[in-house]
């Protein structure tokens, strides 16, 4: 698997491969079925594999104030993109020169003379180009004329809603992250360097890391059932607060999972946490012994949930 950037040549062995496009953040059933289909039909070309990516999300680009809302890094990414069978990871850096290209430009100059992709499988509901020119059929019109073949995938429904991104974030903002598992194929993760911290945790009997959310979405705050992996390979069942700990001056927001019958440093370590169920809200509690009482509560609550599945 291969990290490839979208503004230069990828290598000869990668040229005429078979291109899934699209922005791919979530990885949900519906990116899936996009990549899915890119490549089987690289596999019987004997084609490349490549999925292509944008980084940052074109919103990010046009609209930077907008809060957080990023379901995946670009590293989850890429290791999401080789379980499913790419080849290579084709990351397009959306800034002026990218979004001031026409969707002829951008079939021309990125797929057609950096990529030579033989082949674009996309979602019906893809666009691109310079004030969005660009649609399924204007790169089909190209693809005909620039010699690569494309391919549109329908919308994957789940309950009788079209599976998107912004449903899943919809379900995680509101606290229902089983829900979004089940649209994702996998649990909501967060990706981060554990952080020192002032150390509250080990002073009331469950130490923690520390993990600044940066770019991704902010589901509902509160106490979730987690589940680490760690940078040595390990996963580890644990219990975080994801907020802004309002029992604790200043408040700071933060993921701090205390992962179960676990002992060690973590500082410096990137590790990832995934958010199986959520628990409660978040609350302040008047005193220490109160909100160790609570902890003790809820690891108990994440560590039955945890082992129920």
């Amino acid at each position: 698997m291969e990290r490839l950037d979208g503004g230069s040549a990828v290598p000869a062995r990668l040229r005429g491969g078979i291109v899934a496009l699209g922005n791919f953040d979530g990885f949900h059933l519906g990116h899936q079925a996009v990549a899915g289909r890119a490549i089987a039909q690289a596999k019987a070309a004997g084609r490349p594999a490549i999925v292509a990516t944008f980084d940052p999300h074109p919103v990010r680009f046009f609209r930077p104030d907008v809060p957080p809302f990023r379901l995946t890094s670009l590293d989850q990414r890429e290791r999401l993109f080789a379980a499913a069978g790419a080849d290579a990871m084709l990351v397009f850096r959306f800034d002026a020169a990218l979004a001031g290209l026409s969707a002829a430009e951008f079939a021309r100059r990125r797929l057609v003379d950096s990529v030579g992709a033989a082949g674009v499988v996309t979602g019906s509901d893809f666009t691109f180009g310079k004030g969005r020119d660009g649609n399924v059929g204007v790169l089909e019109a190209l693809g005909a004329e620039l010699g690569f073949t494309v391919e549109t995938v329908a919308p994957v429904l789940q309950d009788g809603e079209p599976v998107s991104s912004s449903r899943i974030r919809t379900l995680l903002r509101q606290g229902h992250p089983r829900e979004a598992a089940a649209l994702l194929t996998r649990p909501f993760a967060i990706e981060a360097t554990v952080q020192p911290g002032a150390k509250l945790g080990r002073e009331l009997g469950w130490p923690t890391a520390n993990l600044v959310l940066g770019n991704y979405l902010r589901p509902a705050y509160g106490i979730y059932a987690v589940r680490g992996r760690l940078a040595d390979g390990r996963v580890l069942d644990g219990v975080a607060n994801l907020g802004i700990r309002p029992s604790i001056e200043p408040p700071i927001e933060l993921l701090e999972p205390h992962f179960f019958d676990f002992s060690g440093d973590l500082y410096g370590q990137t590790i990832e946490v995934a958010l199986i169920d959520y628990l409660r809200p978040e609350a302040k509690f008047e005193t220490m012994d109160a909100l160790r009482d609570q902890i003790e509560a809820d690891a108990a609550e994440a560590r039955r949930r945890l082992a129920a599945g």
